[in-house]
């Protein structure tokens, strides 16, 4: 008898994707995956915060914007290139006697994942957060010096 390891459809067809788009297009177009990785991370995600992506010659750097998240709420992964940040913000209750009118804040769970355009040092992954913006720092990696080989 035959064992097989059993590997979703849509991970293999979210690879397949990502390769062809990788083949076609220049790098960094699509910085977030075009299929979200299985177990699908962004079921009952309820809103998504604005992200910027920067980078200079020592390092990228990702600002993320959740006012009103506590740092406790916030998770933060790197497997790879694959950035995932996320996390959830509590919806604040009324005080006695008031009723909302109108109510624009968003709450409840929130995934951004973001794939980064080169490797970086994931020992030396530096985030902070103060006042509502989680900022996260990613060293990249040193390239590598080409050693020059001589021909006897």
């Amino acid at each position: 008898m035959r064992v097989a390891k059993l590997a979703p459809i849509t991970g293999k067809v979210g690879e397949e994707v990502e390769r062809f788009f990788d083949r076609f297009l220049p790098p960094g177009f699509m910085n977030e995956p075009f299929i979200a990785p299985f177990p699908y991370e962004t079921a009952g995600t309820e809103w998504f915060p604005m992200l910027d992506l920067a980078e200079n010659a020592e390092e990228f750097i990702v600002r993320l914007e959740v006012p009103g998240v506590h740092k406790e709420n916030l998770d933060i992964n790197l497997t790879g290139t694959l950035l995932t940040i996320n996390g959830r913000r509590e919806l604040v209750t009324e005080a006695s006697g008031e009723t909302y009118l109108r109510r624009e804040r968003e709450v409840g769970k929130f995934v951004r994942t973001i794939r980064l355009p080169a490797p970086v040092v994931e020992k030396e992954v530096k985030a902070t957060y103060q006042d509502g913006l989680l900022v996260i720092h990613l060293p990249k990696v040193a390239p590598a010096v080409a050693n020059r080989i001589v021909i006897k």
